[in-house]
């Protein structure tokens, strides 16, 4: 049996192969990231400290906010680390605890967004019950146990990959360690780590896309029936909200892995995965706060609550 060295250190392949490019890149990315940590802040801290936000929906919203907030810090600061220093070097550990908690908090904002589609459902279509249903005890248990199964679902990803080693190439084809990445650089055989994913990883995403979209057929039937504009709009601006956020959430993951030609599937990787660890989180907040007026109604009160104060 041919000696193998097994490789303790990955190589990240970068955002661009244009050294002039990594300043630009470096200080846009950064501004991006800077917002994105503001935008999502200013939400928590809105649910947190306004009352007419303490809400099972803004409640969510809070959570949804953590997660955009945890889920571009896992690859950003990395990523802008490596295009300042040129150093795109990574050890094996701290990949696979990068691909950790990657795949949960994409996991868990897959479920979070299907939760959010069964409380919209329940307020339009039962608000009669929406009090007793979706109490404040309720809430924190559906969190935690969001947070809980993607933790197991992460954990049994993450315990077939430890068996991987990497020993011919340490090239990874991404500026962040994507599981499928490195698949292809393994010198073992993946074929338990690819059935793993396929099968559970189709099965858990197959459920909750359905758990978040189905409802809506019921709750966009029950809408177009209230009779009240002003309530109706309202309705519809909640709803429309989250779907946009769902929307380009599934969107861009579904088009990165379901491009549509492989002439410039390399270049395509970069900009989806840009896309979706970079610009969704980014996206999400100025979805909720420009389509929401409970939100801008929130700022205006905070904003004049804190121009008081300091009178």
């Amino acid at each position: 049996m041919e000696n193998r060295t097994i490789l303790s250190e990955l190589l990240l392949s970068g955002v661009t192969d244009l050294p002039y490019l990594q300043l630009p890149l470096f200080l846009l990315f950064l501004h991006i990231y800077c917002m994105t940590l503001l935008g999502n802040l200013l939400i928590i801290l809105l649910v947190a400290i306004d009352s007419h936000l303490q809400t099972p929906m803004y409640f969510f919203l809070g959570n949804l906010a953590f997660l955009d907030l945890c889920s571009s810090s896992v690859t950003t600061p990395r990523m802008l680390f490596d295009l300042y220093t040129n150093s795109w070097k990574i050890s094996v550990p701290a990949c696979l605890t990068q691909v950790f908690f990657f795949i949960l908090l994409v996991t868990t904002e897959i479920v979070l967004l299907a939760v959010m589609s069964l409380d919209r459902y329940v307020a339009i279509c039962r608000p009669l019950h929406y009090v007793q249903i979706m109490q404040w005890k309720t809430c924190v248990q559906l969190a935690a146990g969001v947070w809980t199964l993607c933790i197991v679902y992460s954990m049994v990803h993450i315990l077939v990959t430890l068996r991987l080693t990497f020993c011919d190439s340490n090239a990874v084809q991404s500026f962040f360690c994507d599981l499928s990445k490195l698949f292809q650089i393994s010198c073992t055989d993946v074929f338990i780590n690819i059935l793993t994913t396929l099968l559970l990883g189709g099965l858990f995403e197959l459920v909750f896309v359905l758990m978040t979209f189905i409802p809506y057929i019921t709750v966009f039937s029950t809408v177009l029936k209230i009779k009240e504009k002003d309530k109706r709009l309202k309705a519809f601006s909640t709803c429309s909200s989250h779907l946009t956020v769902a929307f380009i959430f599934y969107g861009t993951l579904t088009f990165n892995y379901f491009k549509p030609s492989k002439r410039y599937q390399y270049t395509m990787d970069r900009v989806a995965s840009v896309f979706y660890t970079m610009i969704t989180p980014l996206l999400n907040p100025l979805i909720y706060s420009l389509r929401n007026q409970e939100l801008k109604a929130a700022m205006k009160r905070v904003y004049r609550a804190r121009r008081f104060s300091n009178m």
